[in-house]
């Protein structure tokens, strides 16, 4: 989902920023053409693969429509992504409405919102949503579920609902750092790789520790063999963060700062900058399969935008310009206040 809406975001970007976008993303050596071609390929390749398994990818552009956008980048994502391009009035809350809608309607209602309100200085939102639906190839028997202790990384332990199921037969392997297993959901095109750390090693360092060629390594040495008792939780979990600090991390810093080059986007992309780049993620497991959606929003905003945003305690007058005349002066310490009414004062006339 995140390279998908970036893949999409570096058609905006030129120079240094492009190089940067392109060597994060994984493809430094090939060309924009060649890298709209690789998305475009495996779009065509994952929503058409299996029949049995339910998998929607859809792409978006909102654009700000006091902007001016080069054609030939809303084309290129057009093209490439067959993204859904739209200019809106970005002050507009029913823009908003529209977003979280296109968002909630491409997860199935699983991420029903990605935005709460569009920020002044934003110009362009790229969106990309995931949803995946698939039922396991050989199904957990509900009626073996049972309760069981899960162990935590720090020793505590929690009840949860363990799903099993015995004597059967799936691609395994493993280390003396894990054990894996490959649970293949429809007709076999997709599958769930679940890997169980051995001895020392936890989770957390596993993960870290499995990059591209050790991830290779370990698909390629699976081997279908059978398991008396297959144990795995049901589980339901959601994940919402902004990637910026990673990304940046990655090498790509440059997109994010002023002086960003995104003079491909817009006439005016010299002004322009990543604001933010926003991913929401869901994924339920239980006897049946696996449902789980994802939704990237990537963020351009202005880079000289000015704002005078009162959120805060403030003072106004109202006067008469020619004479300089205050009319009416006070001070607003809570817009929401309402003035009980004046008390009497206690007379020393009598």
């Amino acid at each position: 989902s995140a390279s998908l809406a970036l893949g999409m975001t570096l058609n905006g970007a030129a120079g240094g920023t492009f190089d940067a976008m392109r060597s994060t993303l994984g493809f430094e050596g090939l060309t924009q053409e060649e890298i709209n071609d690789a998305y475009r390929g495996l779009l065509d390749l994952l929503t058409a693969l299996d029949p049995e398994v339910h998998l929607d990818i859809a792409d978006a552009v909102w654009a700000n429509q006091d902007v001016t956008f080069h054609d030939a980048f809303l084309e290129a994502v057009r093209d490439a992504f067959r993204a859904r391009i739209e200019s809106a009035d970005f002050s507009d809350p029913a823009t908003v409405a529209a977003i979280n809608g296109w968002v909630a309607d491409n997860t199935d209602g699983r991420i029903d919102r990605i935005v709460e309100q569009l920020d002044p200085s934003l110009v362009m939102l790229l969106l990309n949503a995931v949803y995946f639906d698939g039922s396991w190839t050989t199904k957990f028997d509900a009626s073996k579920t049972h309760t069981a202790d899960f162990t935590r990384e720090d020793g505590s332990k929690v009840r949860v609902d363990m799903m099993n199921l015995p004597e059967a037969e799936f691609p395994m392997g493993g280390t003396e750092a894990y054990q894996a297993v490959e649970l293949p959901y429809g007709g076999g095109a997709f599958s769930m790789v679940v890997l169980v750390p051995s001895g020392d090693m936890t989770a957390r360092t596993l993960l870290r520790d499995v990059d591209a060629t050790a991830w290779q390594t370990l698909v390629s040495g699976l081997k279908t063999r059978k398991v008396d008792q297959l144990s795995i939780p049901k589980f339901t979990l959601r994940y919402d963060r902004y990637l910026n600090d990673v990304l940046e991390g990655m090498g790509m810093g440059v997109a994010f700062r002023p002086g960003a080059d995104f003079t491909r986007m817009s006439p005016a992309g010299d002004r322009m900058c990543l604001n933010f780049v926003q991913q929401k993620a869901f994924i339920e497991v239980d006897e049946r399969g696996t449902r789980a959606a994802a939704a990237t929003s990537v963020g351009v905003s202005v880079t000289s935008f000015s704002s005078f945003v009162a959120d805060r305690p403030f003072v106004f007058a109202i006067r008469e310009r020619l004479s300089g005349t205050i009319l009416f002066m006070g001070m607003v310490g809570d817009p929401t206040y309402e003035d009980p009414g004046a008390e009497p004062p206690v007379s020393t006339c009598r």
